[in-house]
Protein backbone atom coordinates (compact mmCIF):
# COMPACT_ATOMS: atom_id res chain seq x y z
CA UNK A 1 0.00 0.00 0.00
CA UNK A 2 0.84 3.29 -0.45
CA UNK A 3 -0.16 5.92 2.49
CA UNK A 4 -1.31 9.60 2.55
CA UNK A 5 -2.56 12.23 4.07
CA UNK A 6 -4.52 15.14 2.25
CA UNK A 7 -6.03 18.15 3.65
CA UNK A 8 -5.08 21.41 5.21
CA UNK A 9 -2.40 21.46 8.55
CA UNK A 10 -3.93 19.93 11.35
CA UNK A 11 -6.67 18.27 9.54
CA UNK A 12 -5.26 15.91 7.10
CA UNK A 13 -7.48 12.94 5.30
CA UNK A 14 -5.78 9.40 6.08
CA UNK A 15 -5.93 8.24 2.17
CA UNK A 16 -4.19 4.63 0.36
CA UNK A 17 -2.78 5.83 -2.67
CA UNK A 18 -3.89 4.10 -5.97
CA UNK A 19 -2.48 5.65 -8.63
CA UNK A 20 -1.17 9.51 -9.22
CA UNK A 21 -5.21 10.47 -9.78
CA UNK A 22 -7.07 7.71 -7.46
CA UNK A 23 -7.44 7.18 -3.99
CA UNK A 24 -9.23 5.18 -1.55
CA UNK A 25 -10.81 7.50 1.58
CA UNK A 26 -9.70 5.36 4.68
CA UNK A 27 -11.19 8.47 7.24
CA UNK A 28 -13.86 6.55 8.13
CA UNK A 29 -11.70 3.78 9.85
CA UNK A 30 -8.73 5.12 10.30
CA UNK A 31 -8.41 7.89 12.73
CA UNK A 32 -4.91 9.13 11.70
CA UNK A 33 -1.03 7.09 10.48
CA UNK A 34 -0.09 7.65 13.90
CA UNK A 35 1.51 5.61 16.73
CA UNK A 36 -1.38 4.01 17.75
CA UNK A 37 -2.50 2.43 14.43
CA UNK A 38 1.26 1.63 13.22
CA UNK A 39 1.46 -0.09 17.08
CA UNK A 40 -1.69 -1.86 16.83
CA UNK A 41 -1.48 -3.67 13.76
CA UNK A 42 -3.31 -1.03 11.54
CA UNK A 43 -1.83 -1.98 8.07
CA UNK A 44 -2.90 -5.46 7.83
CA UNK A 45 -6.57 -4.18 9.25
CA UNK A 46 -6.62 -1.50 6.27
CA UNK A 47 -4.87 -3.87 3.49
CA UNK A 48 -8.07 -5.90 2.79
CA UNK A 49 -10.32 -3.23 3.42
CA UNK A 50 -8.23 -0.83 0.71
CA UNK A 51 -8.48 -4.04 -1.78
CA UNK A 52 -12.42 -4.50 -1.36
CA UNK A 53 -12.95 -0.68 -1.68
CA UNK A 54 -10.81 -0.63 -4.93
CA UNK A 55 -13.19 -3.74 -6.57
CA UNK A 56 -16.09 -2.24 -5.73
CA UNK A 57 -15.00 1.10 -7.45
CA UNK A 58 -14.80 3.33 -4.40
CA UNK A 59 -12.27 5.11 -5.08
CA UNK A 60 -11.88 9.36 -4.69
CA UNK A 61 -10.14 11.50 -7.51
CA UNK A 62 -7.23 14.02 -6.27
CA UNK A 63 -8.49 17.19 -6.72
CA UNK A 64 -5.34 19.29 -5.49
CA UNK A 65 -5.51 18.95 -1.90
CA UNK A 66 -2.33 19.79 0.00
CA UNK A 67 -0.39 16.69 0.47
CA UNK A 68 0.76 16.33 4.32
CA UNK A 69 3.46 14.31 5.51
CA UNK A 70 2.01 10.64 5.20
CA UNK A 71 1.86 9.83 8.73
CA UNK A 72 1.19 12.34 11.77
CA UNK A 73 3.92 13.78 14.22
CA UNK A 74 6.03 10.71 15.16
CA UNK A 75 7.25 10.46 18.88
CA UNK A 76 10.56 10.87 17.58
CA UNK A 77 13.17 11.46 14.44
CA UNK A 78 16.49 10.15 14.19
CA UNK A 79 19.12 10.78 12.08
CA UNK A 80 22.23 8.68 10.71
CA UNK A 81 25.39 11.35 9.69
CA UNK A 82 27.72 10.61 7.01
CA UNK A 83 26.41 7.40 5.92
CA UNK A 84 27.49 7.43 2.21
CA UNK A 85 31.11 7.51 1.39
CA UNK A 86 30.95 9.95 -0.93
CA UNK A 87 29.07 12.37 1.25
CA UNK A 88 31.65 12.17 3.76
CA UNK A 89 34.69 12.58 1.68
CA UNK A 90 33.01 15.77 0.74
CA UNK A 91 32.05 17.16 4.22
CA UNK A 92 35.67 16.09 5.08
CA UNK A 93 35.08 13.71 7.78
CA UNK A 94 36.24 10.06 8.21
CA UNK A 95 34.00 7.32 7.04
CA UNK A 96 32.48 6.25 10.08
CA UNK A 97 32.99 2.98 12.27
CA UNK A 98 29.49 2.65 13.55
CA UNK A 99 26.19 4.84 12.55
CA UNK A 100 26.62 8.49 13.67
CA UNK A 101 23.17 9.11 15.64
CA UNK A 102 21.54 12.54 16.37
CA UNK A 103 18.01 13.50 16.74
CA UNK A 104 15.77 15.67 15.01
CA UNK A 105 13.05 17.69 16.40
CA UNK A 106 9.16 15.62 15.85
CA UNK A 107 7.91 19.14 15.12
CA UNK A 108 10.10 19.70 11.77
CA UNK A 109 7.96 17.12 10.34
CA UNK A 110 5.98 19.05 7.44
CA UNK A 111 4.53 18.24 3.88
CA UNK A 112 6.09 17.30 0.91
CA UNK A 113 5.53 20.58 -0.93
CA UNK A 114 5.07 22.65 2.03
CA UNK A 115 7.58 25.86 2.45
CA UNK A 116 10.50 25.48 3.93
CA UNK A 117 11.53 28.36 6.37
CA UNK A 118 14.87 29.87 6.30
CA UNK A 119 15.72 30.28 10.61
CA UNK A 120 16.56 33.58 11.63
CA UNK A 121 20.16 33.97 11.72
CA UNK A 122 21.39 31.58 9.20
CA UNK A 123 23.53 32.05 6.42
CA UNK A 124 24.33 28.16 5.59
CA UNK A 125 20.59 26.28 5.06
CA UNK A 126 21.27 23.40 3.59
CA UNK A 127 19.25 20.74 1.84
CA UNK A 128 19.72 16.76 1.62
CA UNK A 129 17.29 13.65 0.29
CA UNK A 130 17.20 10.78 2.29
CA UNK A 131 15.38 7.67 2.55
CA UNK A 132 13.10 7.55 5.81
CA UNK A 133 12.48 4.60 7.38
CA UNK A 134 8.65 4.38 9.76
CA UNK A 135 8.71 1.87 12.21
CA UNK A 136 6.30 -0.35 12.23
CA UNK A 137 5.75 -1.79 16.19
CA UNK A 138 7.30 -0.87 19.26
CA UNK A 139 10.96 -2.44 19.49
CA UNK A 140 14.24 -2.89 21.33
CA UNK A 141 16.87 -5.24 21.80
CA UNK A 142 16.59 -6.96 18.38
CA UNK A 143 18.44 -10.15 17.96
CA UNK A 144 19.39 -10.35 14.77
CA UNK A 145 19.51 -7.94 11.72
CA UNK A 146 16.34 -9.90 10.03
CA UNK A 147 14.32 -8.89 12.52
CA UNK A 148 14.71 -5.86 11.80
CA UNK A 149 12.73 -6.26 8.77
CA UNK A 150 9.28 -7.20 10.65
CA UNK A 151 9.99 -3.95 12.59
CA UNK A 152 9.52 -1.39 9.46
CA UNK A 153 6.55 -0.59 7.89
CA UNK A 154 7.72 1.13 5.21
CA UNK A 155 9.47 3.83 3.66
CA UNK A 156 9.36 7.38 2.80
CA UNK A 157 11.21 10.21 0.91
CA UNK A 158 12.46 12.90 3.21
CA UNK A 159 14.70 16.15 3.10
CA UNK A 160 16.75 16.60 5.71
CA UNK A 161 17.20 20.46 5.84
CA UNK A 162 20.29 21.77 7.75
CA UNK A 163 21.45 24.74 8.90
CA UNK A 164 25.19 24.11 8.39
CA UNK A 165 26.72 26.96 10.86
CA UNK A 166 24.28 26.37 13.79
CA UNK A 167 24.98 22.58 13.02
CA UNK A 168 28.71 22.20 12.93
CA UNK A 169 29.85 26.32 14.51
CA UNK A 170 28.08 26.59 17.49
CA UNK A 171 29.24 23.72 19.74
CA UNK A 172 26.93 21.29 20.84
CA UNK A 173 24.85 18.60 19.20
CA UNK A 174 23.85 18.48 15.70
CA UNK A 175 20.33 19.26 16.98
CA UNK A 176 20.89 22.67 16.97
CA UNK A 177 21.44 22.77 13.07
CA UNK A 178 18.79 20.26 11.99
CA UNK A 179 15.36 21.63 14.31
CA UNK A 180 14.39 24.31 13.29
CA UNK A 181 10.60 24.71 11.98
CA UNK A 182 10.14 23.46 8.47
CA UNK A 183 13.63 21.15 8.46
CA UNK A 184 11.85 17.80 7.88
CA UNK A 185 9.26 17.01 4.86
CA UNK A 186 8.42 14.31 4.19
CA UNK A 187 6.28 12.49 1.78
CA UNK A 188 4.77 12.18 -0.80
CA UNK A 189 3.43 8.84 0.13
CA UNK A 190 4.58 6.05 2.80
CA UNK A 191 5.29 2.91 0.76
CA UNK A 192 4.63 -0.17 2.77
CA UNK A 193 7.82 -2.17 2.93
CA UNK A 194 6.29 -5.45 0.93
CA UNK A 195 6.36 -2.67 -2.18
CA UNK A 196 9.96 -2.02 -2.58
CA UNK A 197 11.84 -4.93 -3.98
CA UNK A 198 14.82 -4.18 -2.63
CA UNK A 199 15.20 -0.84 -0.85
CA UNK A 200 19.63 -0.71 -1.53
CA UNK A 201 18.94 -0.08 -5.17
CA UNK A 202 16.85 2.87 -5.29
CA UNK A 203 17.81 5.93 -6.97
CA UNK A 204 17.54 9.29 -5.42
CA UNK A 205 18.38 12.85 -6.88
CA UNK A 206 17.77 16.78 -5.61
CA UNK A 207 17.91 19.84 -8.15
CA UNK A 208 17.88 23.05 -6.75
CA UNK A 209 16.24 25.89 -9.06
CA UNK A 210 16.22 23.23 -11.77
CA UNK A 211 20.12 22.66 -11.35
CA UNK A 212 20.95 18.70 -10.27
CA UNK A 213 22.33 18.91 -6.98
CA UNK A 214 22.48 15.24 -5.49
CA UNK A 215 22.17 12.08 -7.64
CA UNK A 216 22.95 9.35 -5.46
CA UNK A 217 21.54 5.56 -4.90
CA UNK A 218 20.62 3.97 -1.79
CA UNK A 219 23.25 0.90 -3.07
CA UNK A 220 26.15 2.96 -1.53
CA UNK A 221 25.38 3.22 2.46
CA UNK A 222 27.71 2.37 4.48
CA UNK A 223 24.57 0.77 6.86
CA UNK A 224 21.62 -0.42 5.19
CA UNK A 225 18.18 0.10 6.83
CA UNK A 226 18.45 -3.08 8.62
CA UNK A 227 21.54 -2.98 10.09
CA UNK A 228 20.65 0.95 11.08
CA UNK A 229 17.58 -0.44 12.99
CA UNK A 230 18.93 -3.47 14.80
CA UNK A 231 21.65 -0.66 15.99
CA UNK A 232 19.11 1.96 17.18
CA UNK A 233 17.16 -1.05 18.65
CA UNK A 234 20.24 -2.06 21.02
CA UNK A 235 20.22 1.76 22.53
CA UNK A 236 16.76 2.77 22.85
CA UNK A 237 13.02 1.92 22.32
CA UNK A 238 11.87 2.56 18.88
CA UNK A 239 7.93 3.27 19.00
CA UNK A 240 5.38 2.73 16.40
CA UNK A 241 5.42 5.49 13.97
CA UNK A 242 9.07 6.89 14.32
CA UNK A 243 10.94 8.57 11.46
CA UNK A 244 14.84 7.36 10.92
CA UNK A 245 16.53 9.58 8.44
CA UNK A 246 19.16 7.24 7.06
CA UNK A 247 21.44 10.23 5.00
CA UNK A 248 22.69 11.70 2.18
CA UNK A 249 24.69 10.88 -1.20
CA UNK A 250 26.84 13.45 -1.89
CA UNK A 251 25.51 17.14 -3.69
CA UNK A 252 25.09 19.37 -0.44
CA UNK A 253 25.54 22.66 -0.48
CA UNK A 254 28.39 22.38 2.22
CA UNK A 255 29.94 20.30 -0.35
CA UNK A 256 30.43 22.28 -3.55
CA UNK A 257 32.95 24.78 -3.66
CA UNK A 258 32.01 27.57 -3.27
CA UNK A 259 29.59 26.36 -0.76
CA UNK A 260 26.30 27.28 -1.77
CA UNK A 261 23.15 27.62 0.29
CA UNK A 262 19.67 28.05 -0.10
CA UNK A 263 18.04 31.67 0.05
CA UNK A 264 14.59 33.00 -0.45
CA UNK A 265 13.00 32.55 -3.14
CA UNK A 266 15.14 29.32 -3.89
CA UNK A 267 12.90 26.14 -5.12
CA UNK A 268 14.05 22.84 -3.97
CA UNK A 269 12.82 19.72 -5.99
CA UNK A 270 13.60 15.96 -5.24
CA UNK A 271 12.84 12.44 -5.31
CA UNK A 272 13.29 8.48 -4.80
CA UNK A 273 12.32 6.15 -7.64
CA UNK A 274 8.92 4.54 -5.93
CA UNK A 275 9.03 6.81 -2.92
CA UNK A 276 7.61 9.80 -5.07
CA UNK A 277 8.80 13.29 -5.73
CA UNK A 278 8.79 16.39 -3.65
CA UNK A 279 8.85 20.42 -4.51
CA UNK A 280 9.85 23.17 -1.73
CA UNK A 281 9.82 26.90 -2.05
CA UNK A 282 12.34 28.40 0.24
CA UNK A 283 10.64 31.25 2.52
CA UNK A 284 12.62 34.71 4.78
CA UNK A 285 12.31 33.69 8.36
CA UNK A 286 9.78 35.01 10.23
Amino acid sequence: MYLMRIGAPGAEKPVARIDDETYVDLSDTVTDFDERFFGSGGLDRVRPLVAERVAAGRVARFAGERVGAPFARPHQILCIGLNYRDHAAESGMPVPDEPILFTKSPNTLIGPNDDVRVPRGSTKTDWEVELGIVIGRRTAYLESVEEARDAIAGYVVVNDVSERGFQLERGGQWAKGKSAETFNPAGPWLATADEIDDVLALDMWLDVNGERRQTGSTKTMIFDPYFIVHYLSQFLVLEPGDLINTGTPPGVGMGLTPPTYLRPGDVMELGIKHLGVQRQRVVAPR
